[in-house]
């Protein structure tokens, strides 16, 4: 059973051309099977009304405020206005795609700082659209990093692949391999497993998180013959964060991290870069794995996968992966209440 936040959850669009549309509206019919968290998207209601029918799907859709949200929720797909309209075909993003899939984050970063919603939930979008449009961040994690500016600063946001079997996270996130291994230090080590632990604390409810922390080369650089980053950078961080009173232990080598008996000893394991973290959980959770960011002020989850154009409108898309994010926004938001 789904644990109900204080509020409704905020939907962002995604890419309207993509398969953002078709898991809302899935996820929203199974809403009683399921026992669903109240949410709302935020978007063209025309869009929603088009692709329902594309999708051959009878469904009530109610153009509400977010305060109206909860309330319309159990008899039809609350929509919230963004002020922007999406024209764009499944499969086929146009001119409106940008701006729609831009202003949906906005308000609903807006709306949780405003306390008419308990969390953020991403609809999946495309980067390649956004940058022709002139977006100039890595991807969302960083955006949404931005949007929580206090102060004239910007927190460092943390991305986490959470799912019942196994969760991760990169050290280095959206950058090429070459720039990973130019940013990896011991401080955004330290920094990022700080935050990793606790956010594992308030937000997921473990009282001491053990934490993995992953090698950079083979076989964990083996006593310095295949690499020196384990002794020179991995290994200091891991002191300092043992000082902090954190229960981390590494470098591991990555490639005996993952297997099912490992898994049972931690409960985060935290890797090098991208690839190195997100290869295993998408293999063994490739259907339900959650994307989190911590760091920021406010809970965001995602499902982790993409835009799917090729797929878009024709009722393949599975929305397994959304509705586990929003369960466990729901499940965060009711733990940090």
């Amino acid at each position: 059973m789904a644990t109900t936040p204080a509020k409704p959850l905020a939907l962002t669009l995604g890419e309207p051309a993509g398969i953002g549309p078709d898991i809302t509206i899935a996820a929203w019919l199974r809403r009683r099977e399921l026992n669903l968290p109240a949410f709302y998207l935020l978007g063209d209601e025309a869009l929603l009304a088009q692709r329902a029918k594309t999708l051959g799907t009878d469904i009530r859709i109610a153009s509400v405020s977010a305060s109206e949200a909860e309330a319309a929720f159990a008899d039809a797909l609350p929509v919230v206005a963004t002020g922007e309209r999406a024209t764009a075909l499944p499969g086929k993003p146009d001119g409106s795609s940008a701006p729609a899939a831009l202003a949906s984050i906005r308000q609903a970063v807006a709306d949780v700082h405003t306390g008419h919603a308990g969390a953020v939930v991403t609809n999946p979008i495309a980067k390649s659209v956004l940058y022709r449009a002139g977006f100039r961040h890595p991807g969302h994690t960083e955006f949404l990093a931005e949007l929580a500016e206090q102060d004239g600063r910007v927190p460092q946001p943390v991305m986490m692949l959470w799912s019942p079997r196994l969760a991760v996270v990169p050290v280095t996130i959206h950058v090429s391999l070459r720039e990973a291994l130019s940013q990896l230090t011991s401080e955004l080590i330290v920094s990022t497993v700080r935050i990793v632990a606790t956010e594992l604390k308030s937000r997921f409810g473990i009282a001491r998180p053990r934490i993995a922390i992953s090698g950079l080369n083979p076989h964990a650089g083996e006593d310095g013959s295949l690499g020196h980053e384990e002794q020179t950078v991995i290994a200091p961080a891991l002191k300092t964060l043992r000082n902090y009173g954190i229960d981390a232990k590494g470098p591991l080598p990555a490639d005996t991290m993952f297997h099912e008996a490992a898994r049972n000893t931690y409960d985060c394991a935290v890797c090098m870069y991208h690839d190195q973290a997100l290869i295993p959980i998408k293999t063994v959770a490739f259907d339900d794995a959650v994307n989190v960011t911590l760091g920021l002020p406010f809970i965001r989850t995602s499902p982790d996968h993409g835009t799917a154009f090729d797929i878009a409108g024709t009722g393949k898309a599975n929305p397994a992966s959304l509705i586990a994010a929003l369960r466990l926004a729901s499940r965060m938001a009711a733990a940090k209440s």
